[in-house]
Parts: structure tokens; C-alpha cells; sequence
């Protein structure tokens, strides 16, 4: 019989402010006055009423100039052209692709926003058509980029890239998408033996660092080699430390992940999960972020 952990339950007392210095945070719920001055322009999650500006949803003040808006803590992803996310396929339409995104409608991909395998730059003919499953299919992973936002707020992507395409083995990490941080790159080789790619969307994918890039394939080809043992490890605890991260709403960034993995090295990967673990890491990930920012 396998052994079961039982503990029970505590008073836990809070981790204390996770913004770094002089950066803290204006929060606020629905209905809350955020200003009075007139001066301010109206964004999003925000409202005018007798001449106060209020806000909509509860969240994260956000200033441009007189620009005012709310950013929210937990909410569908809302998709920005250059965004970086990783997608499922739903569905297969005429000359198009369905993509699961985390977002309130389902992203398109379109046939002519691929690059086909051999890398060939051509038009679609009727055969290219009929050969779409033989690239995408339903269920299939992708990363991919967001090229255009439709008038109704659906999102359009491409991968026109070598470093987009078809995703192989790995695994996939559902997160909100405020907790990723938009960095210059979003795909991330870690010194530990494997690969992130942090999704804008919220869709965290890791997987083995593969060992040559495949510049021919255009981003259809997958590996299916078994993955060995360590890599297996490595990619288990990365994905035990995301989800500590994100329990305590810790922003996702490549330091953030390798400080929250280097700390829970001298743990078990199982035990990363237990609370009084998590916790430790979590304040041991924290103390070295404030200390880089100092």
C-alpha cells in the first residue's frame, strides 16, 4: 500500500508584501472612487459617474499620462499584437484553424499565417487546403504569436517563424495571465536542462532543451523519443515551483522560476506542494528577487 501524508490544520500567517520596493500597488474593488479630478481620461474598467471616476472591476490601477484604467487580477486573457501565446486546436475550418487561448473567444489561425514544412513561401493551393490535418489537428499544442485583433476582440495568430509551430513533449501549465510578465523574449533555455515558454495568454509550456534546433522542419516535426528520467525530474519540479509561485501571486519571469527551482532543491519534488514547504521556497525565491532589485 502506498503511503499517505495527512497533517493537520494551522493557522498559516501571511508572506507580507510581495511588491518590490516603492512599487506598491493601488487597488481596487468595483465601485470604488478613483479620482475626482475631470482631467482624467476614462479607460478600461472604469466608469464617470457624478463626475467621479469609478472603477468597474477590482483590480490594479493603471496610469498613462491622463489616461486612467483597471487593470484586472483575474480575468480571460485580452490579446495584444506581438503577444506571445501558446494555444490548443479546437477545430479545423475552411482554410482556417481554431486555437484554444484562454481568451472569451477562440483565436484563429489561417492557413496562409503558417509556414509550410521545407519552409516553402508560396500560396495555398486547393491540395494545401486539403492537407491541413496532416499539419494541425484537434488537440494539438502550438506556440504562436498574435498578429491582428478582429473587431470583435477574437485574436489572430501566425507562425511564420522557425521558433513557433507545433509543440512535442512537455508539459502544459495553466496560469492566470496577469502573473506573466511581458518580457522582451518569452521563450527561455534554463541553466537547469530545460526549456519555458511563458505564454502571455497564461498557457505555461516546458519541455526538454532540445539539443539542435530543427531549421527545415518549419515547426511541424515532433520528438517523440522517450524523454529520460532527469529531464522528467527537472521538468516536474519546474512545474511544482510555477504552481508555488503562483499560490502566493508571485509574477512569473525566467528569475523567478530558476531562484523558486534553486530553492527547492534540497526538497522532494512531492513536497514542494506542502504548504509549509511552499512557503519556505516561496520566501527564499522573494528575499534573492528583493535582493537583485537592491
Amino acid at each position: 500500500m502506498a503511503a499517505v501524508t495527512m497533517r493537520l490544520p494551522q493557522v498559516r500567517g501571511p508572506l507580507g508584501v510581495s511588491a518590490p520596493r516603492g512599487a506598491e500597488k493601488h487597488l481596487v474593488a468595483p465601485g470604488d472612487t478613483i479620482t475626482t479630478d475631470t482631467g482624467y481620461m476614462r479607460g478600461h474598467g472604469t466608469y464617470v459617474e457624478d463626475d467621479k471616476l469609478i472603477a468597474s472591476v477590482a483590480g490594479v490601477v493603471e496610469r498613462v499620462n491622463k489616461l486612467v484604467c483597471v487593470r484586472a487580477l483575474k480575468a480571460r486573457y485580452n490579446g495584444e499584437v506581438g503577444d506571445i501565446v501558446v494555444g490548443r486546436i479546437t477545430e479545423v475550418q475552411q482554410k482556417r484553424w481554431k486555437v484554444e487561448t484562454n481568451s472569451r473567444l477562440d483565436s484563429v489561425l489561417l492557413l496562409s499565417s503558417i509556414n509550410l514544412p521545407g519552409g516553402e513561401l508560396r500560396r495555398r493551393s486547393a491540395e494545401d487546403e486539403l492537407a491541413m490535418r496532416d499539419y494541425l489537428q484537434e488537440g494539438d499544442l502550438i506556440s504562436a504569436e498574435v498578429q491582428s485583433i478582429f473587431s470583435d476582440g477574437a485574436v489572430s495568430l501566425h507562425t511564420r517563424s522557425l521558433k513557433y509551430g507545433k509543440l512535442a513533449q512537455g508539459v502544459l501549465v495553466q496560469v492566470s495571465p496577469s502573473l506573466v510578465k511581458r518580457q522582451k523574449t518569452h521563450f527561455h533555455d534554463l541553466p537547469c536542462g530545460a526549456s519555458v515558454i511563458l505564454g502571455n495568454n497564461g498557457f505555461i509550456w516546458i519541455y526538454p532543451t532540445p539539443e539542435q534546433k530543427e531549421e527545415e522542419a518549419g515547426g511541424f516535426t515532433t520528438n517523440l523519443e522517450p524523454v529520460p528520467l532527469s529531464d522528467r525530474e527537472v521538468i516536474s519540479r519546474l512545474r511544482n515551483c510555477i504552481v508555488a509561485l503562483v499560490t502566493h501571486k508571485m509574477m512569473l519571469f525566467d528569475t523567478s522560476i530558476l531562484y523558486c527551482y534553486e530553492a527547492s532543491l534540497p526538497h522532494q519534488i512531492k513536497d514542494i506542494l506542502k504548504p509549509e514547504v511552499m512557503e519556505e521556497i516561496i520566501l527564499e525565491a522573494r528575499q534573492r528577487l528583493l535582493d537583485l532589485e537592491g
